[in-house]
């Protein structure tokens, strides 16, 4: 297969843990060709006899070596019928920028080319509201643009954690307490006065066990997380923020909550889904680039990036 990867600059990419890198090596192993670009260089053309989806995309040549992880070998504009699949693995933000891209990506589809994850499903699957479509999975939960309604849902709850709809990471993520003193300023540097849509949360404690990583490619539910541990003073697990990554076996409910979700996901076009599950709750769907294959492979020895390859031949060949 051609295969097309739209991610970050390849060279700020760390080669030890990306998952995208482990997954283009998986690829590359099996015999296929691989080609990368940036959003920024894709491209839609149109005139009075159509309309192509193009991207000045990069022919590469990926190794085990971590620090010279990839050669260049072409470069061209080529149309994205060229592709059998393009896998966007652009990290967050989720931008208007971003947005743009799944534009371009969808005039691929209409032409018959397979886009990991689907263009309009990345749209739809807001990675921190999306929770709210398996409302029987979740902790207490409110998003809203009202001051007045998160300071209510603290009140309620005594202790919060409260973030940003577009953050990854853990930027911006703050626990806030009832009698916390920076309440006011907290909610207002999130919430901008009203002009801002806030996620708030009941804090989960299960946290100091981790923020768990569930993954789901296509339709099929990885047997281990990685557990996300935060450091001595933190709330926050994300590896990112300073957490420490631990592999495990998924736990009963854990299998239940990604085995219920994962014909929904699949169905809808998600090939590569991070739940966050944190004390048995889940907290978040990512969608956009769900990361920790690296980290749970060499843990374990489970082939999560062997996984994405077998299951993108299966859908060529299908």
């Amino acid at each position: 297969m051609n295969l097309l990867f739209v991610l970050d600059p390849l060279a700020k990419l760390k080669a030890y843990k990306d998952s995208s890198v482990a997954m283009m090596r998986a690829l590359a192993k099996r015999g296929h060709d691989l080609y990368a670009c940036e959003i920024g260089e894709l491209l839609a053309i149109g005139n009075e006899t159509g309309s192509e989806a193009a991207a000045i995309a990069r022919k590469i040549a990926v190794s085990d070596d971590n620090a010279h992880w990839y050669r260049e070998e072409a470069l061209a504009k080529m149309p994205l019928v060229a592709f059998n699949a393009v896998m966007m693995r652009k990290d967050p933000p989720f931008d208007m920028e971003y947005v743009y891209a799944t534009y371009v990506l969808e005039m691929a589809e209409r032409a018959g080319v397979a886009v990991f994850n689907k263009p309009q499903r990345v749209r739809d699957f807001n990675e921190k509201a999306a929770i709210l479509r398996f409302p029987q999975y979740i902790p207490p939960t409110l998003v809203t643009r009202q001051p007045a309604a998160l300071q209510a849902f603290i009140d309620e709850h005594c202790d919060t954690i409260l973030k940003p709809l577009d953050g990854m990471g853990g930027a911006s993520v703050f626990r806030v307490r009832a009698d916390d003193p920076n309440r006011n300023v907290i909610i207002e540097t999130l919430n901008k006065f009203g002009a801002y849509s806030v996620m708030a949360q009941r804090f989960i404690p299960a946290v100091r066990d981790g923020d768990k990583r569930v993954l789901i490619i296509g339709g099929k539910v990885v047997p281990y997380a990685l557990a996300r541990i935060p450091k001595p003073g933190e709330t926050r697990g994300n590896l990112a923020a300073g957490g420490e990554g631990v592999a495990m076996p998924l736990t009963e409910r854990e299998t239940g909550i990604a085995e219920a979700l994962a014909p929904v996901l699949w169905e809808q076009g998600l090939l590569i889904v991070g739940l966050d599950v944190i004390g048995g709750f889940l907290t978040e769907v990512n969608v956009t680039s769900p990361t920790c294959f690296v980290e749970i492979a060499e843990q374990t020895g489970f082939d999560v990036a062997g996984l994405l390859a077998e299951r993108l031949e299966e859908l060529a060949v299908g």
